[in-house]
């Protein structure tokens, strides 16, 4: 397993290891025990698979409000996607900075989000699914979100076109006018 962390505090880009022949591949996608070795100690209570028809797709970028925060463990199974992380935690010392990586069947990637960051991902393939763990269970009571092309966040969103939003995310907050629920704590 391949390990990279962001410069953004808690953003863990994990590469599993692959074991291929003439057939194709196998991999273990997740195991408590060596997540939790990776200090991702959680219980995972929910699976989500999303599919995104056209390359262009944008979602996000959501959260959930506690007492639901949810981190999550995010992987493409079909195509590709970019994924970002954008941290909303008061007092953060990268408030507002955000960790975009390129998920895809071929690489195998995944990033795990904790609580406290807004997440979303644009599909860079047409027919990619993304599929995810999530540590509490969807809460639409507890649902927030950041919008996307907040120019004070300044994601580098690799699209060749316009994107394909819902009205849900073209009508999100900016960052300067969202009230975080969420504190950083500085494990130091």
């Amino acid at each position: 397993m391949n390990i990279h962390k962001s410069d953004v505090a808690g953003i863990l880009l994990i590469t599993p290891a692959r074991f291929g022949d003439h057939r194709g591949f196998f991999a273990e996608t997740y195991s408590r025990r060596a997540y939790a070795d990776l200090g991702i100690d959680m219980d995972f209570v929910q699976d989500n698979h999303s599919l995104s028809a056209q390359a262009g797709t944008v979602r996000g970028l959501h959260f959930q409000s506690p007492p639901h925060a949810q981190a999550k463990l995010v992987r493409c199974g079909r195509g590709a996607i970019f994924d970002v992380a954008v941290d909303i935690r008061k007092g953060s010392p990268t408030y507002g900075h955000w960790a975009g990586y390129t998920l895809s069947a071929k690489n195998g990637a995944q990033l795990f989000v904790p609580a406290g960051f807004a997440h979303g991902f644009a599909t860079l393939e047409p027919e990619s699914e993304i599929v995810y763990k999530c540590s509490d269970y969807y809460a639409p009571e507890s649902e927030g979100a950041v919008r996307w092309d907040d120019p004070a966040i300044g994601i580098d969103w690799p699209l060749s076109s316009k994107a394909i939003l819902s009205g849900k995310d073209t009508d999100a907050p900016l960052l300067a006018d969202l009230e975080s629920p969420f504190t950083w704590e500085d494990a130091a």
